[in-house]
């Protein structure tokens, strides 16, 4: 088979979710916390860093282990990095913010190289040494986001804001942060001290995920909003404006693309970059029945005069041209999966009535697969350059039948039977003369 890359884009036992794109040079780096399969927990592992050609996206690298959070001072025996972002500061180094075990301050750490390996560098405080999200009242600094403008001003941007109807468990913290929306803020040359707060950027129905961009001279405000599953985007005149408009980037469970879930969706965390003239949206999908064992995908996205249209979620993302029919594939890069009633959401806690549903998940030995597929459970695979001259072979157990439909460039595989089955593969083979 000929080199292709497909979602999710890093090898099948790999998590890493939160996924912030940055092109350093003449590779695009993809800088995500670190999910543990079956971890119970989010983000349980260290870092590490993946990075690509911008001219060919089906080369990625992984650099192996960036940062340890054993490395962080501030590190209890609960360590969990969540998501952080990268920038370039003035002195030609490598600036890595995060938030840690839910610490309400970012730390920072610090390469020569943007694959790393870093350093911890301290903590973003006031110029009175105090830590910012530490005095009362203080924003509430989770999921940052930086930016380096073209006079060299560096925005920190970061905050937190949990619906109090659907999620009372964070009513507390919210008497002691401000946990209404994201801030932004800038910093001095050291790239941790606070020279100003501007103030709340996003507030609506802004939940987390703080990332920024500018392209064409405006700049691009991306978050996470409280319906979990979709990206959303909103555009300023200034990097500290209160940014206006809530367009959808993408959706990890395909809402707006259909009026109706596609995929089992759940939280959701990434970013565009605009990658040898044309524009990508990374974010996440979740597997094994919950929102702790996430993985990095990503879609080309149409840009135009200033506006984002929602990207589809789709098996060949990266690829950009449909895969080819010939070879086996995973059943793991289907990016559509429902039951006969259709698909959930996760929850952050156990998601309760999903027995009977199919899921992604991984066995010992590390293969990922389709779990539980039953009577009437569909996956699909968008998109393939299908011809008529091939018949496809599905690889699962049960006793039942796979039904194999193409629908235009997708394929849709339906099980049929009274048992459970796992789906494992499908193979595209030649039609014999005759057949």
């Amino acid at each position: 088979m000929k080199k292709q890359v497909f979602n999710p884009i890093f090898p099948e036992n790999e998590y890493i979710p939160d996924g912030e794109p940055h092109v350093f040079g003449d590779r695009v780096y993809l800088y995500g916390s670190h999910d543990r399969f079956n971890g119970g927990q989010f983000c349980l592992e260290d870092y590490t860093v993946w990075s690509a050609p911008v001219d060919d996206l089906t080369d990625w690298e992984n650099h192996g282990v960036s940062y340890r959070k054993s490395q962080d001072p501030y590190t209890g025996d609960d360590g969990i990095m969540f998501a952080p972002d990268c920038v370039q500061g003035a002195d030609g180094r490598f600036y890595l913010y995060y938030e840690l075990s839910l610490k309400p301050f970012i730390s920072v750490a610090v390469s020569d190289k943007p694959e790393g390996a870093f350093e911890y560098y301290g903590v973003v405080k006031y110029p009175d040494g105090t830590f910012a999200g530490m005095r009362e009242h203080d924003v509430y600094m989770f999921d940052p986001a930086v930016l380096r403008d073209d006079d060299g001003q560096i925005y920190l941007y970061c905050g937190f804001s949990p619906d109090p109807l659907k999620e009372p468990y964070f009513a507390q913290a919210a008497e002691k942060y401000r946990m209404d929306g994201s801030y932004a803020f800038s910093l001095a040359d050291d790239m941790l001290t606070v020279v100003k707060e501007h103030g709340k950027i996003c507030g609506g129905d802004f939940f987390e995920a703080s990332s920024i961009r500018k392209f064409n001279g405006r700049y691009y405000f991306i978050y996470s909003s409280r319906s979990k599953h979709e990206l959303k985007w909103a555009v300023g005149d200034s990097p500290v404006a209160h940014f206006s408009g809530n367009g959808v980037l993408i959706s990890n469970s395909d809402l707006g693309i259909s009026d109706k879930r596609l995929n089992y969706g759940g939280n959701n965390h990434g970013s565009v970059e605009c990658i040898n003239g044309k524009y990508y949206v990374f974010y996440h999908r979740q597997t094994n029945k919950n929102n702790y064992s996430r993985q990095a995908c990503a879609e080309p996205i149409h840009f135009e005069n200033g506006v984002f249209q929602q990207a589809e979620i789709t098996s060949s993302g990266l690829n950009e041209k449909p895969l080819i029919c010939e070879g086996t594939y995973p059943a793991r890069i289907a990016c559509n999966l429902w039951s006969k009633d259709g698909a959930v959401q996760y929850e952050t806690v156990k998601t309760p009535g999903i027995e009977d549903h199919p899921y992604f998940t991984e066995n010992s030995e590390g293969i990922q697969y389709i779990a539980n597929m039953r009577e009437g459970a569909t996956a699909v695979f968008k998109y393939f350059d299908l011809t008529p001259n091939v018949k496809i072979r599905a690889d699962h157990t049960g006793k039942g039948k796979m039904e194999i439909k193409k629908d235009g460039r997708a394929l849709a595989f339906t099980y049929h039977g009274t048992d459970a089955a796992d789906f494992y593969s499908f193979t595209f083979e030649q039609k014999q003369e005759g057949e």
